[in-house]
């Protein structure tokens, strides 16, 4: 005897449903990211520094935003990056997020100050772009929380006007390997050129806000500039101001601490080294520093006479004894403490003086500003631990510290222009300026 089955028109229902639920479903659901991917993504954003940018000051949400920037044309407010839908990119695709890195243009055809580094991360390859993208959908908490909007003069606000500026100034194209340099070299230029945009801080820019230049083509790439009132030094060979008398271990360890060849980081570079530099891979450390002193003296100023000993110098006049001079009572009385009377300074505690090459340095605006506001080195896992610098602005006169920067720059072998009182003035009043903005 045959058995018919007839399904109830309740089982019917339930099929049906069934159905309907499975309809365009794989057989097994698709995985995000691997763990892997991720952490060389959140290893990447460590070498591009991402959040010291897109962190608020005092205690920001991480990548959510709200950091001000300092530029010629106004400050710039830096935008929430972390995944959230509403006031972050957790709606960019690849292509939006590669777009705004690479382009400096995000969706809605909104294109970007050139105080985002697109310029050299344009040259971050498909890979490690495809990294960073997964760690910053799904290895960064979203933050619900606008970031403010950045209200430039006109006619800066005008950001259709960014289009102009960057079919005019903004390089395009992946680092492409030398083929006559070796691996650890390509990957120091990599790192310097693209991620670690170094060029954004230590290449002077043009009247339009430019870059002079984005690699070792350009006779004014990474030769110094001034960044929110203070000099990014020399990255070249030059051995007065320059990386000519710094060793490549030297710099290695000052990557990794924040000192080397006597010399302490401070002002931007502090942040920098915390944030960024010291978490570099020792490969990475050596690569980036194997590039950075293949690089031929270029812009050169100032010059260091090793066997000279003696404090006076040309800065002096030659004929004035040391213990006449203004700049020579003024760092005695408050300098040589620390940096001694030789200016050799303190191992690990106390850059010396003699023969720095920010002491050297073209531009004296990083000395007047450390002289004025103080400072104090890196806090880093394996370096010594932080000193601090006090500012003399309320205790010294703008002659007195421009007589004691003139007679350290002409000092024990210096060989560096004189500091004028006008000098000093000028940055105490923008100084002060700064303050009162916020």
């Amino acid at each position: 005897m045959t058995m018919t089955f007839r399904p109830t028109p309740f089982a019917m229902l339930c099929l049906l449903i069934t159905g309907v639920l499975l309809i365009g479903k794989p057989a097994v659901a698709s995985a995000g990211p691997d763990a892997e991917l991720i952490a060389r993504g959140k290893y990447l954003a460590v070498v591009a520094d991402c959040a010291a940018c897109h962190t608020a000051r005092d205690n920001g949400q991480p990548f959510a935003g709200g950091r001000s920037l300092g530029t010629p044309f106004g400050e710039i407010i830096s935008s929430n990056v972390t995944p959230d839908p509403a006031y972050g990119i957790g709606r960019y695709s690849f292509d939006d997020f590669a777009k705004v890195m690479r382009q400096g243009i995000a969706p809605g055809n909104k294109r970007l100050y050139p105080a985002m580094p697109y310029t050299s991360y344009s040259k971050i390859t498909d890979d490690d772009m495809r990294a960073l993208f997964a760690y910053m959908m799904h290895g960064v908490a979203p933050v619900a929380l606008p970031a403010p909007q950045t209200a430039l003069p006109f006619p800066m606000n005008q950001r259709k006007l960014l289009a102009l500026w960057q079919w005019a100034f903004a390089p395009s194209g992946v680092y492409q390997a030398k083929p006559d340099r070796d691996a650890t070299w390509n990957r120091g230029a990599y790192l310097v050129q693209g991620l670690g945009h170094c060029g954004t801080c230590h290449t002077p820019r043009g009247a339009g806000f430019q870059e002079r230049g984005s690699d070792e083509s350009s006779w004014r790439y990474l030769t110094g500039a001034i960044n929110e009132n203070w000099y990014a030094s020399n990255l070249t060979g030059d051995p007065g101001s320059g990386l000519g008398r710094v060793s490549e271990d030297e710099l290695v360890r000052f990557f990794r601490t924040g000192h080397g060849d006597g010399s302490a980081a401070y002002g931007s570079m502090v942040e920098t080294i915390e944030k960024s530099l010291q978490h570099w891979t020792e490969d990475d450390h050596r690569a980036a520093a194997r590039y950075l002193k293949s690089l031929p003296p270029k812009r050169p100023s100032g010059a260091f006479d090793a066997t000279r000993t003696t404090a006076r110098g040309p800065a002096d006049g030659d004929r004035t004894a040391d213990r006449e001079t203004i700049g020579l009572s003024v760092y005695r009385t408050f300098c040589a403490q620390c940096h001694q009377d030789n200016g050799r300074g303190v191992p690990d505690r106390y850059p010396k003086l003699a023969g720095n090459p920010s002491v050297l340095a073209k531009d004296p605006t990083s000395l007047i500003r450390l002289s004025l506001e103080g400072g104090g080195s890196p806090v880093t896992l394996t370096g010594p631990p932080r000193q601090d610098m006090p500012g003399f602005g309320q205790r010294l006169t703008d002659l007195q510290i421009a007589q004691a920067l003139t007679y350290v720059r002409g000092a024990w072998g210096n060989e560096a222009k004189p500091v004028t009182t006008s000098d000093v003035a000028k940055l105490r009043q923008t100084l002060q300026k700064d303050k009162t903005k916020h």
